[in-house]
């Protein structure tokens, strides 16, 4: 019986096609460009089609220790995934606590807290439909509404994974630019420390590029000044790197701008009117803000990817998620339209069950 388990026929080794299918896919597109959204779904592909393959070798490979370690381990994975997915709520209620007694009580920074109370809600409502509603509307209320979040959450997966991918990006060190983005100054005139870690970021790369080959990056301080502010961010953050050691000479503010989009359009005025043919480019931002600035340096025709900052660790998970809504909004047209289809299903579902 044991032989049997061990028993893989020969043919299913050309399995391995599949990922390597997948897998070539996605490289080829990366490399083409890193900036899409779409290449998460070709990473997964290529990922999960290992898993599977993986799975399927070490069974046929025959060697009992290593299936029984395989297995204890996939076991131990798939169980803390379930626990992870069983605190769910609570650990969103925790960051939002961290959060709300360490930064400013803002919509943006409650998000984990709306999160974790709609998660813990979310069973009591689908009980209370099912009890007081009609069975057609109490279905539909409940059918529809987890077809959205299946949706949403699957794009959130999607976008979590070009993220992390992302963040592997490391340019050569020999760019003609960098782009800071600006963050916000506090007091009107002073920059904070997440503006600083971007700053901070860009100084180092300068530092590294000048060492290795004899010349640093122009960089480009892009921010405009907001109405709270007594000067532009562009020009605090000039001054900030200037006082930190960079050459004046290096260091151009660029103070108009308003917007992630408005950063890199006037960001790249700047380099075409200094006439720098084919400039080699990099942005600076926190890692959780580059994916989206790297979509967003796409759409404004800034041949550009992004290096991202130390970003605190509590400050992640709200930061992630405005993120997401910032990309799933700008995409609205065709997330309607696949919102939409989902609700005429729905409705289709539910006649068809009550019929």
């Amino acid at each position: 019986m044991q032989d049997e388990l061990f028993n893989v026929p020969p043919v299913v080794y050309w399995g391995w096609l599949v990922p390597l299918l997948f897998g070539a896919i996605f490289f080829i597109r990366y490399a083409l460009e890193k900036r899409r959204l779409s290449n998460g779904i070709w990473f997964s592909l290529f990922f999960y089609t290992t898993m599977a393959m993986l799975a399927v070798s070490i069974v046929g490979f025959g060697n009992k220790w290593l299936f029984a370690i395989s297995l204890i381990l996939f076991i131990g994975v798939i169980l803390l995934i379930g626990l992870a997915f069983a605190l769910q709520a609570f650990l969103l209620l925790w960051n939002a606590w961290i959060v709300w007694r360490r930064e400013s009580h803002t919509l943006a920074n409650m998000l984990t807290l709306f999160l974790g109370v709609a998660i813990l809600l979310a069973p009591f409502v689908v009980r209370w439909t099912s009890l007081y509603l009609p069975g057609p509307l109490a279905t539909f209320i409940n059918l529809f509404p987890g077809m959205v979040i299946f949706y949403v959450l699957f794009w959130f997966y999607n976008y979590l994974t070009m993220l992390v991918i992302y963040q592997f990006n490391h340019p050569r060190y020999r760019q003609d630019y960098l782009i800071v983005l600006g963050a916000g100054l506090l007091n009107g005139n002073e920059v904070s420390p997440l503006l600083g870690q971007r700053i901070d970021r860009a100084l180092k790369f300068y530092r590294k590029q000048l060492r290795k080959i004899g010349q640093g990056p122009v960089i480009i301080f892009s921010g405009g000044q907001g109405s709270d502010e007594t000067v532009a961010e562009g020009v605090a953050m000039r001054q900030y790197a200037i006082d930190h050691g960079l050459p004046p000479e290096q260091a151009i503010a660029e103070d108009q701008s308003k917007t992630t989009y408005e950063n890199m359009v006037f960001s790249k005025q700047i380099i075409d009117a200094r006439g720098t043919v084919q400039p080699k480019i990099t942005f600076v931002t926190n890692g959780y803000h580059t994916f989206r600035a790297g979509m967003i340096a796409r759409k404004a025709g800034v041949p550009a990817n992004g290096i991202g900052a130390h970003t605190a660790k509590f400050f992640l998970p709200n930061a992630i998620i405005r993120e997401y809504i910032a990309i799933f909004v700008g995409n609205k047209r065709w997330h309607a339209i696949a919102i939409g289809l989902m609700f005429l299903l729905s409705l289709v579902l539910v006649w068809a069950e009550y019929q």
